[in-house]
């Protein structure tokens, strides 16, 4: 059964981790996906390429979700190739990790831009032509760092709290116009940035979570695609953690 089958699906930051394989997924479940990427044009184009095998159909588009005036030409972008966009999945996101002390300004900013403004961009360009389709489905990726905080990460939490109070927000004001909002808050996902980790700190960390293992970009997509899907219809407003558990 492919649950996204005729959607248009709009990702921000696809190239790599959770993003690629959400792109992945959806164009399993049968929608048409445009990416965002930010520099090399030869990687858009392989993810392109890779997303194509078996019939899918999938374009990247170079824009840089952060900047306000891009954000609208994207939208424009996507449009004027898909003809509409069912689905966008505000996934762009950086770290910069430090304690408070060391924190300069350009760091909480390049966090705050990416990961909270740049959800901002690309909402308030969508929210029209969804208003003028009279539906769609907003997912913005949070963490549970958003939810709980994390020593040596202000910046990241601050903008991974913004995400769940501006998709609050946006499901109260979309509603009624058939246009759903939500959050999703991974854990421990274990992605390529992960393999750098010492193993040992990696072996903690699982002992931690009550499942007793990672999750994997693959469960995350899962519930991308269920909340883009039509067998969500009556969820909204709503923060669903894909942790293992870790925040019972």
């Amino acid at each position: 059964m492919k649950l996204l089958e005729g959607k248009v699906v709009l990702i921000t930051g696809a190239s790599r981790g959770i993003g690629k394989s959400i792109a992945e997924e959806c164009v399993k479940h049968g929608a048409k996906v445009a990416f965002t990427y930010l520099s090399s044009e030869e990687k858009a184009k392989a993810l392109e390429n890779e997303l194509a095998k078996d019939g899918g159909i999938a374009k990247g588009f170079k824009s840089d979700a952060s900047k306000f005036d891009e954000a609208q030409t994207l939208i424009d972008d996507v449009i004027a190739e898909f003809e509409t966009i069912d689905v966008l999945v505000n996934n762009a996101g950086i770290t910069r990790d430090t304690l408070l002390m060391r924190m300069s300004e350009e760091q909480w900013d390049d966090v705050m831009n990416t990961n909270l403004k740049s959800a901002f961009n690309l909402t308030k360009a969508v929210q029209r032509p969804m208003l003028k389709a009279r539906k769609g489905s907003i997912i913005n990726m949070s963490s549970v760092v958003g939810v709980s905080g994390n020593a040596g990460q202000s910046n990241y939490a601050a903008s991974k709290a913004g995400l769940i109070g501006f998709t609050k927000s946006i499901a109260q004001e979309l509603g009624s116009r058939n246009i759903r909002c939500n959050a999703i808050a991974p854990g421990f996902i274990e992605t390529e940035m992960t393999d750098a980790l010492d193993e040992k700190v990696v072996e903690e960390w699982r002992a931690s979570i009550p499942l007793k293992r990672g999750g994997s970009p693959q469960d995350v997509a899962d519930l991308t695609v269920f909340l883009g899907s039509d067998m969500s219809t009556y969820i909204t407003g709503q923060t669903i953690n894909v942790c293992g558990g870790m925040l019972t």
